[in-house]
């Protein structure tokens, strides 16, 4: 039978099917990529996390990270919506063991800080220690119980033996710094890290190491994330000498090894 011209359009398109078919199936269905991993963090890591994500996507290229900063109450409410997030990174080991219920394990620490008096630049009320807070007139703002900041300022200050009557309490160690900078205050006891932040626009009263106390900064896979396998990965990799590094020029004290 002779050969037809719509034969031959037939075979040519028979021919094309192996090619064009991984094409088709390569745009059907699933991730055309890397999930972006939300992080729920203090917003006391916003600066070091801000240089965190480019360390981490070099080391995972085609990552994605999106940082989402707070005090614990917000996290906390945020874990109990609908969009939970992917990791959770608290300031200590306590705000990890509250939030076991949406967590999928005890989670790891990342890094150590400790505490500091924070008061107007040039420290005009010269302040030399916890003890100074104490004075009756003085405007003191410290983080809530129910929050690190404010479980921390208690063992320092219980510590040192001082009692101190705080003109106001906050949710987070960065609310502190803000009513020191701000002038609403005239001290707050906050991370050493927080003071780095403010520049010129607060100074520092030391707190000896004999009253201060070390601050755990700890980070876990929330359970019921989309993208366990890369959560996991990424609170492991918080631990990886690319990130200490980073931890450690921000003023961050490092974990040892074990955990």
């Amino acid at each position: 039978m002779p050969d037809s011209p719509r034969r031959r359009r037939l075979r040519a398109s028979t021919a094309l099917l192996p090619l064009v078919l991984p094409m088709l199936c390569a745009g059907c269905g699933g991730s055309s990529g890397p999930p972006t991993l939300t992080v729920l963090a203090t917003a006391s890591l916003k600066e070091v996390f801000g240089e965190m994500e480019t360390a981490y996507r070099h080391a995972h290229p085609g990552s994605r990270l999106r940082f989402e900063f707070g005090a614990l109450p917000e996290m906390a409410d945020r874990l109990s919506g609908h969009d939970r997030g992917d990791v959770l990174v608290t300031a200590d080991i306590a705000s990890l063991e509250e939030a076991d219920d949406h967590l999928a394990g005890p989670g790891r620490v990342v890094a150590h800080n400790s505490l500091t008096i924070a008061v107007a630049p040039g420290n005009p009320y010269r302040i030399r220690g916890l003890h100074d807070l104490a004075r009756p007139r003085l405007r003191v703002v410290v983080g809530a119980e129910s929050v690190p900041a404010g479980r921390y300022t208690r063992q320092v200050l219980a510590k040192a033996g001082v009692t101190v009557r705080s003109s106001s309490k906050v949710i987070s160690a960065r609310a502190v710094l803000d009513r020191v900078r701000g002038g609403e205050a005239d001290a707050g006891i906050v991370y050493i890290t927080d003071l780095r932040s403010a520049g010129i626009a607060a100074s520092s009263v030391p707190i000896p190491a004999d009253q201060n106390v070390t601050a755990s900064f700890a980070a876990a896979t929330v359970r019921d994330t989309e993208h366990k396998k890369e959560a996991d990965a990424f609170v492991i990799w918080l631990t990886d000498p690319a990130a200490r590094a980073v931890f450690h020029k921000h003023g961050f004290q490092l974990p040892g090894r074990h955990h």
